[in-house]
């Protein structure tokens, strides 16, 4: 049994998405909570959701992973951009609760300039600002490809921000395959020393979803393309190792592949077959 889904657009609502992740096969999915490019976000009607929630328990769907604008920066130079981002945080984990128990998933940021390590503190400063107790969504660290500033190229980083936060309980991390081995974990030849470091540096009990990309790069190269499964630098045989491994039963696999819908559902039965 695996939890495998993609991308949806939640341009025509919350059941529509669920309906629409039926049609292709799968039992889990992501959506942007707000334009990806921009700061606009739809707004959330209680029985739309209602309605999602119901397909959710009936179809026995695993943890959706909603994903944060990409113009989301806690940890930009400039101070604007950290407010805005600080803004569009606070208000999505509050849209958020009204489909308690999910995941939000996000880049951690671009310290553009200003270093890593104020960087990491800046994000833990904002999370710490937008976590309240009483929130039954867990909030996602993605890692990186570690391409430009980004932070979160290492587990390590990854750590140095969850130890600043004052509820890490409300903390998981989401693995991106094509961004990990981008980043220069060798995921195809050590899959298992890979896992090894992670839980040494963050513990395995904070992995909690898998973005299921193939790369276009070498590892190490640190440039985030993401290709098709199989027709990438890390390979079929290396996915199918990763969605079948026991470290990641359970979680939910999240396709940022690019694709169209057909190749989708191809992608999503082809991972159902291996399981």
């Amino acid at each position: 049994m695996i939890y495998i889904g993609c991308h949806l657009s939640v341009t025509n609502g919350y059941e529509a998405m669920g309906r629409q992740m039926l049609s292709f096969g799968g039992n889990t999915f992501s959506w942007f909570t707000r334009n990806p490019r921009g700061g606009k976000s739809k707004d959330v009607i209680p029985s739309d959701v209602k309605a999602l929630a119901d397909i959710l328990e009936e179809k026995k769907f695993g943890k959706l992973v909603a994903h944060a604008s990409y113009t989301m920066n806690l940890c930009s130079a400039n101070p604007e951009t950290r407010a805005n981002g600080l803004d569009m945080l606070k208000k999505d984990l509050e849209k958020m609760e009204a489909l308690p128990g999910q995941y939000y998933n996000f880049h951690p940021g671009s310290h553009t300039g200003q270093g890593a390590d104020v960087g990491v503190e800046q994000i833990a400063e904002g999370l710490n600002k937008a976590l309240f107790p009483e929130m039954k969504t867990i909030v996602l660290l993605e890692t990186m490809a570690g391409k430009g500033s980004e932070v979160g190229r290492s587990f390590e980083e990854l750590r140095q921000i969850i130890d600043l936060v004052e509820l890490d309980d409300k903390l998981g991390v989401c693995f991106d395959t094509c961004h990990t081995w981008d980043a220069g974990y060798d995921i195809v030849n050590d899959l298992e020393g890979v896992l090894h470091h992670f839980d040494k540096v963050i513990g395995l009990e904070r992995l909690k979803a898998v973005h299921f990309n193939d790369s276009k790069n070498d590892c190490g190269s640190h440039k985030d393309r993401h290709e098709k499964l199989g027709q990438g630098m890390i390979g079929m045989d290396a996915m199918k190792k990763i969605a079948t491994h026991p470290v990641f039963e359970g979680l939910p696999f999240i396709l940022e592949t690019p694709n169209d819908d057909e190749g989708y559902i191809q992608e999503i039965a082809l991972v159902k077959e291996w399981t």
